[in-house]
C-alpha cells in the first residue's frame, strides 16, 4: 500500500504520477475507449492502493451497480476459501457428494464419488456437454437446480480435464450454504463485503425465472435460485470500485487493513499458474514477463490484478457479443503508463 489508508469508506484518489504513472498515456485512455471499447461504462484504475484514474461512459456513474457475470465466479471462490480457514469445510480435496447425502447416484456413476471442491473451482470435473456448450438454459428451466447439476455432474469425458461450467460453480454456493447455514450472499455481506467496505447487498425476491431475471436487466442485487441457493457462476451486481476493492483485497494477499479476510495460502494456491491458466475460478495470464489473474464476466467485465506493478483495474461493461478483449486495452494502454 501507498498510504495506510485503506478504502474502506472512501478511496483516495491521486495524480498518476505520485502513484509512479503518466498522465498523458493515461488520458489517452479515454479516446480509445469511446471508438474501439464502446460497451465500456466504467474503468478505475489502483496503483498502490489509490485510484489513479477513473472514468464513466454511456451515462453511468460511481453507484452504478453492474450485473458482472461470471466476476462471481471469483467471489464465490474467495468465499470457499474464507469457510475453509474458519472449519466450515475441511479442504479443496473434500468430496462434493459429502455435502449432499440425501443424494444417491446411479450405481453406475462411480467417477462422481470422486469429484472434490477443488474439481469444481479449476473447472476439471467432468460434464456430458462439449466444452464451451453449457445447457445453462436447462439448469435454469429446474425446479431444483443442484439435483439437475449432481445429476450432470461426472458424465462423459474423464475428471482432470479442464471443461468450464456455471454450473459447477452454483454447486459450490450450495456447498457453501450446506456447510455454513447461510446463503452466498449473507455469508459474502459477513465475511467479505463489509470488512473491505463493499456495498450491502440486500435480499432481492426473484419475482420469476425468466431470461431478464436471471441474466438481463432485471438482475438486482444477487440472483438466487428456486431454492434460495445465490447463484454461483453469475448474477452479481457491483459497483467499478467495489469491483476493484476486491482486487486490492487479493494484491494484498487477503490482507485488509492488517486484518486477515481470505487466508494468503488460498490467494497463492487460487493464482498459481498451470497448463489450463485458470486457478480456482480466476484467469491467468502471463506475457512479456507480466503474471496477471484476472475475474473475467462475459461482456468484458474484469478485475484484473497484476501483482508486479501494484496494479488493479476493474472494468463494468454492457453486455455485447465478443467484445474486444480487455487484455489488449491493459497490456497496450494502461501497462505502458507505469513508469517507476
Amino acid at each position: 500500500m501507498f498510504k495506510n489508508d485503506w478504502p474502506t469508506k472512501q478511496w483516495q484518489t491521486a495524480d498518476p504520477v505520485t502513484l509512479g504513472m503518466d498522465s498523458e498515456k493515461l488520458a489517452e485512455l479515454e479516446p480509445i475507449i469511446q471508438s474501439e471499447y464502446s460497451n465500456i461504462n466504467s474503468i478505475v484504475v489502483v496503483r498502490k492502493g489509490i485510484i489513479a484514474y477513473e472514468k464513466y461512459f454511456n451515462g453511468y456513474g460511481p453507484d452504478d451497480a453492474h450485473h458482472v457475470a461470471s466476476v462471481t465466479k471469483s467471489i464465490l471462490s474467495a468465499l470457499i476459501g474464507i469457510a475453509i480457514e474458519a472449519g466450515y469445510i475441511k479442504d479443496a480435496a473434500q468430496k462434493v457428494l459429502d455435502f449432499f447425502p440425501e443424494y444417491v447416484p446411479d450405481a453406475a456413476d462411480s467417477q462422481k464419488h470422486e469429484i472434490t471442491i477443488r474439481h469444481l473451482l479449476t473447472m476439471t470435473a467432468p460434464y456430458p456437454f462439449e466444452d464451451w456448450h453449457e445447457p445453462l438454459d436447462k439448469m435454469c428451466m429446474q425446479p431444483d437446480w443442484v439435483k439437475y447439476t449432481l445429476d450432470m455432474l461426472g458424465q462423459g469425458g474423464k475428471i482432470g480435464t479442464f471443461k468450464y461450467s456455471t454450473a459447477g460453480a452454483h454447486l459450490l454456493s450450495a456447498i457453501l450454504t450446506r456447510s455454513t447455514g447461510k446463503s452466498a450472499r449473507e455469508f459474502a455481506g459477513e465475511r467479505l463485503f463489509k470488512p473491505i467496505g463493499m456495498q450491502e447487498i440486500p435480499d432481492y425476491a426473484m419475482e420469476s425465472f425468466g431470461f431478464e431475471d436471471l441474466f438481463g436487466n432485471n438482475v438486482k442485487g444477487w440472483v438466487k435460485d428456486p431454492d434460495n441457493h445465490s447463484t454461483g457462476g453469475w448474477g452479481l451486481t457491483l459497483t467499478p470500485r467495489d469491483m476493484a476493492r476486491f482486487g486490492l483485497l487479493y494484491l494484498n494477499r487477503g490482507i485488509w487493513d492488517h486484518q486477515p479476510i481470505i487466508p494468503e495460502s488460498w490467494i497463492d494456491e487460487s493464482t498459481a499458474m498451470n497448463a489450463n491458466h485458470y486457478g480456482y475460478l480466476w484467469w491467468l495470464h502471463e506475457e512479456d514477463g507480466v503474471s496477471a489473474y484476472s475475474a473475467m464476466g462475459d461482456g468484458g467485465h474484469v478485475i484484473c490484478c497484476i501483482p508486479n506493478q501494484d496494479l488493479v483495474v476493474a472494468i463494468a461493461s454492457g453486455f455485447i457479443m465478443n467484445p474486444r478483449d480487455r487484455w489488449t486495452l491493459i497490456k497496450e494502454c494502461i501497462i505502458p503508463a507505469i513508469v517507476d
